[in-house]
């Protein structure tokens, strides 16, 4: 079967896959082609819902000290377009699994017989491998494409058209296939699992405001620590932890007639807080972070936005100190009613 519908099969065959939660250390027997391969999905341990720690392909994912909640929801990367590796290789079979995986495909000769003969000559007859490389058991394995989950519509899940390739124990991947997996790609892996709270702020006066009159805008920073998620392969010996910080709050009032504090609508954390709650007495004060609305909303109200971006960087093994990944970004939406000063003349 050529690369690329070997992929395509097996993107649709990932698609129905489901992710669930198991112990942290639930998968260090894991091994490829059983337990935890990504051919099938082991739940060992935990609770129901916990997802803690769960295994997609070779990959495993300990959430343990990521964001939760009805809430919580991903962040998005604010350098352009970048996004996670849509697809890698790394261990998938033994020598006997490679073989029971590709007989079968030779033996329905529905890929032709050029095609499964070649096949043959690669892994049987000693043109890549002598007998799948069963002289070579416990010395290493069959690398193989795993499809990122949640990307199998994505066209770039179809990058890793190579053959399958041997990689002996404690070996480096082949240079030149850059989507072998590494620390670093573990680590963006990892920025795909990362779920934060939602950034609802506290509003004073709260839900209606008046028009011209300044409202003051905080967040509860309790809400708002560190979050990370740990990938690895287990098999490899390999790991890396991506955090996210919180590092500001972007106030958008929802209409071009208001005015922000600061006038950036980017409010710095500063200390343990973001913004500051009102107090009695500061009404005449201007607010360190806030919005004051130039017109009335009439009948309906503005949709004000919130956005926490957040400061991602990894550590992983081998690698001295922490490397940054592309800021994050995650927003909500709330609806401020603005209405006019009313005045009685006597």
């Amino acid at each position: 079967m050529p690369a690329v519908a070997r992929n395509t099969v097996r993107a649709a065959l990932l698609a129905g896959v489901l992710v669930v939660g198991s112990t942290p250390n639930a998968w260090a027997d894991f091994v490829p082609g059983g337990k935890g391969s990504g051919t099938e999905t082991q739940v060992e341990g935990g609770q129901k819902d916990q997802k803690v720690s769960a295994t997609a392909g070779a990959v495993v994912f300990d959430r343990s000290r990521n964001g939760s909640g009805d809430s919580a929801g991903p962040v998005t990367s604010s350098s352009g377009n970048w996004t996670p590796p849509a697809c890698y290789y790394a261990p998938r079979y033994t020598p006997d699994e490679l073989q029971k995986y590709l007989e079968p495909i030779w033996n329905a000769e529905s890929t032709g017989p050029q095609w499964d003969q070649e096949q043959r000559d690669k892994y049987v007859n000693g043109g890549k491998a002598k007998d799948f490389n069963k002289a070579k058991t416990g010395e290493g394995y069959w690398w193989d494409s795993y499809v990122t989950e949640g990307r199998e519509g994505d066209p770039h899940a179809l990058d890793c058209k190579e053959e399958i390739f041997w990689v002996d124990k404690g070996a480096a991947p082949p240079a030149d296939i850059p989507q072998a997996i590494t620390p670093e790609m573990l680590a963006q892996l990892a920025y795909g699992e990362i779920r934060v709270p939602s950034t609802k702020v506290d509003l004073a006066p709260a839900g209606t405001t008046k028009v011209n009159l300044p409202t003051w805008a905080w967040l509860d920073t309790a809400k708002f620590k560190p979050v990370s998620v740990t990938a690895s392969v287990p098999l490899l010996g390999v790991t890396a932890t991506t955090t996210a910080e919180p590092v500001a709050l972007k106030i958008e009032p929802g209409t071009s007639d208001a005015q922000t504090y600061p006038a950036s609508g980017v409010c710095e954390i500063a200390g343990d807080r973001i913004g500051e709650a009102y107090a009695k007495g500061k009404a005449g004060e201007t607010p360190p972070c806030g919005v004051k609305y130039l017109r009335s909303s009439g009948d309906g109200s503005y949709e004000l936005r919130a956005t926490i971006t957040w400061k991602i960087h990894w550590t992983g093994t081998g690698v001295a100190g922490a490397r940054n990944l592309p800021d994050g970004t995650f927003g909500a939406d709330q609806d401020v009613v603005v209405q006019e000063i009313q005045s009685i003349n006597r």
